[in-house]
């Protein structure tokens, strides 16, 4: 995701409306209902994280989520669902359970918040029929990695049944301890991997952020086809700087994207780019057709 100061008042305001849970009908997948823009090719179910452009009023992102055709926005709490459904799209990664980006579930400390308020979440989720909901490792605060496995799985484990009865999955999202996000714990694919390993559950995976990885590991195509399997969302975004995802950005994510459709991956993949451009729903478009392979 963004940089600590945008990302963390996103956060925070989410999680001040999340109690506020939407009322409506049960929906069914965003791709099954919503009307497909003429413009793309329909292999990749297109998705933008709301924080990127919080000075755009919602409805008027909604607009443009419908004209480029999206099926739903990335990162909107319970108090905004309504909203999304008045134009047809989903809610395509739910938060407001999580504490914050570096309190998660490494630390034992924090377990009976965060059982609580993804209790509550999961079911708040599958009533709006929804299926994914976001979750953080937290920072490392000294803490070896074998540790933080330990407690996030003994924590996780709390929730996932639970999870797995409402049909939605628990995403922990891997993020980058070089630049945004220093001390994340999550922050290499193999850490996320044996996590998922140690859960077991078909309903807890991985949200692969593309940005962040390129800036921990690299060899992004690699790691996309050797672990899919715990691969459950994908975040985009340009590298350096976290802005357009064209030319002016070292990834090529024409070969990315072909990449996550040969794995078979029905999911979701989210545009989390900071516009640098004064068009920025402009720059939303382009980054959705560079992507649309």
């Amino acid at each position: 995701m963004n940089s600590n100061s945008n990302r963390r008042s996103a956060i925070k305001n989410i999680i001040a409306g999340s109690a506020a849970l939407a009322t409506g009908s049960v929906m069914l997948p965003a791709y099954s209902r919503n009307k497909k823009s003429d413009m793309l090719k329909g292999n990749i179910h297109h998705s933008v994280c709301r924080w990127c452009y919080g000075d755009v009023p919602l409805e008027k992102l909604c607009t443009t989520a419908n004209e480029i055709g999206l099926v739903g926005i990335d990162l909107v709490g319970p108090k905004d669902w309504d909203t999304l459904k008045k134009y047809n799209l989903i809610s395509t990664m739910c938060n407001g359970a999580e504490i914050s980006l570096t309190k998660g579930w490494n630390d034992k400390q924090y377990h009976p918040t965060l059982i609580k308020n993804y209790t509550d979440h999961i079911e708040w989720v599958a009533k709006a029929g929804y299926t994914n909901l976001i979750c953080f490792s937290g920072s490392r605060n000294g803490m070896d990695d074998e540790t933080g496995l330990k407690n996030c799985t003994e924590g996780l484990k709390q929730i996932m049944g639970l999870a797995e009865k409402n049909g939605v999955t628990i995403q922990m999202e891997l993020l980058n301890s070089k630049i945004d996000h220093k001390d994340n714990m999550c922050d290499r694919t193999p850490w996320g991997v044996e996590l998922c390993k140690r859960i077991g559950s078909n309903n807890f995976k991985l949200l692969y952020d593309i940005y962040h990885m390129q800036i921990d590991e690299g060899d992004v195509i690699r790691t996309i086809r050797d672990h899919h399997v715990y691969l459950g969302h994908y975040h985009t975004g340009g590298v350096p700087g976290r802005h357009e995802i064209d030319e002016t950005q070292e990834l090529y994510y024409p070969a990315i994207m072909k990449a996550i459709v040969a794995t078979g991956f029905k999911g979701y993949t989210a545009q989390e780019f900071i516009p640098a451009s004064a068009d920025k729903l402009g720059s939303l478009k382009k980054g959705v057709m560079i992507c649309d392979v």
